[in-house]
C-alpha cells in the first residue's frame, strides 16, 4: 500500500430518510359510497449503517463520498396498503474505526469485529394511517400521522491502525527500511527525517505459511502527546498495537534515554499503552564490531528494563531471531 492511498482521517455529512405519511383514505366501492377508514402506514425512513470489513485497510474508498443519503419511507394508500420501507445505506469500513461527531468531536462508536453493524443515522418512523383512529364514537376519522423526520448529522471517521506489531522510534531510526525487509511493502525510504508522513502496513510471513501484521508508524519527537510535529495524528495508531517494537539505532548517543523519551511520550498520550508488551531492536548494529557490540550489551543487560536484540536492516542480521521473538510474544 502506499503512503498516497493510506487514508485514515474522513469528515462526511450522512442522512437518513423520512418517515411515509400515513393515509386518511375512506373506503369506497361500487354500492359502498361510505365505508370506513382504509389508510394504511407510512414506511420507515431507510438507516445509514456502518459496517465493519476486514478486507479494508484504510479509508480510501470514502475519501471522495462526502454525502450519504439514505431513501425515504413511502406513504401509505387505500385498502391498508402500507408504504415502503426507504433503503438503507451501509456504509463498510475497516476494522479499528472511530466514529466522532465533528461539533462536538465526541466519540460515538467504535467498529471494531467483521461484519459489526451501527446505525449512525435512524430513519424516521411511518405515519398511522387512519384505520388505526377509528373507534365507536368516530368512525370515519379524516386524519393519520404525517411520517418523522429525517435525521442528519455531520461526522468524522478515524482509524486506528489494528495491527500485531507496531514500529516505535524517533524519526529516521530505520523503520520503513526494517518494515521493507520484514514484509512485502514498498514504504517510502530516504536518509531524513519525517520521510514517512502515513502509516504503512506490510504482512510478516513467518514459518509453516503463519503471518503477523506490522505498522511502521511515522516517527515520534518529544512533545508529540502535546501534539507537536505530526502529533495526535498517528499516536493514535499505536493505541491498538498487540506489541510495541521499539527502534532505536546503534549510534544513538543514549539508548537508555531514547528509549524512556518515547516511552514517556506513550504514557503522557494513553497510559494505559504501558500494558502492552515491549521489546527493543537496536538497529543499524552491523555498524558495530564484536569488541564494540559486547561493551553496548553489557550495558543494554543493566540499563534496559525490556528484552532486547541487535539487528540490521540492511545486512539482513538478526531478522529471522526478530520473526521468532515476535511470535512468541504474539502466542504467549
Amino acid at each position: 500500500m502506499t503512503e498516497g492511498n493510506f487514508v485514515d482521517y474522513v469528515k462526511m455529512f450522512v442522512s437518513s430518510g423520512n418517515g411515509g405519511k400515513g393515509s386518511s383514505h375512506l373506503h369506497r366501492e361500487k354500492f359502498i359510497t361510505k365505508g370506513g377508514p382504509d389508510g394504511g402506514d407510512g414506511g420507515r425512513g431507510g438507516h445509514v449503517i456502518l459496517r465493519g470489513n476486514s478486507n479494508l485497510w484504510t479509508l480510501l474508498h470514502l475519501k471522495f463520498k462526502k454525502h450519504i443519503r439514505a431513501g425515504h419511507g413511502g406513504h401509505g394508500a387505500k385498502s391498508r396498503s402500507f408504504g415502503s420501507d426507504g433503503t438503507d445505506e451501509y456504509v463498510d469500513v475497516p476494522l479499528g474505526t472511530v466514529v466522532r461527531d465533528s461539533e462536538t468531536n465526541d466519540i460515538i462508536f467504535e467498529i471494531t469485529e467483521e461484519g459489526e453493524e451501527k446505525v449512525i443515522a435512524q430513519g424516521g418512523k411511518g405515519g398511522l394511517g387512519n384505520w388505526h383512529f377509528r373507534s365507536s364514537t368516530n368512525q370515519t376519522p379524516r386524519y393519520a400521522q404525517p411520517g418523522m423526520p429525517l435525521e442528519e448529522k455531520h461526522i468524522t471517521l478515524e482509524l486506528k491502525i489494528l495491527a500485531d506489531v507496531g514500529l516505535v522510534g524517533f524519526p529516521n531510526a530505520g523503520k520503513s527500511t526494517l518494515l521493507s525487509v520484514m514484509t512485502s511493502a514498498k514504504p517510502k525510504i530516504a536518509d531524513y527525517e519525517f520521510t514517512t508522513l502515513k502509516p504503512n502496513l506490510g504482512i510478516v510471513e513467518y514459518r509453516d505459511f503463519q503471518t503477523f501484521v506490522m505498522a511502521d508508524i511515522p516517527g515520534i519527537i518529544e512533545g508529540a502527546a502535546e501534539g507537536k510535529g505530526l502529533g495526535h495524528y498517528f499516536l493514535r495508531h499505536i493505541e491498538r498495537n498487540s506489541i510495541l517494537l521499539f527502534l532505536i539505532p546503534a549510534d544513538a548517543e543514549d539508548i537508555r534515554k531514547q528509549y524512556d523519551i518515547l516511552l514517556d511520550e506513550l504514557r503522557r498520550y494513553n497510559p494505559e499503552m504501558l500494558d502492552k508488551d515491549r521489546i527493543v531492536a537496536i538497529s543499524k548494529s552491523d555498524m558495530l564490531d564484536d569488541e564494540l557490540k559486547a561493551e553496548l550489551k553489557e550495558e543494554l543487560d543493566n540499563e534496559l528494563p525490556v528484552p532486547y536484540l541487535f539487528i540490521s536492516s540492511i545486512a539482513q542480521q538478526g531478522i529471522m531471531e526478530l520473526k521468532d521473538t515476535l511470535w512468541k510474544m504474539l502466542n504467549n
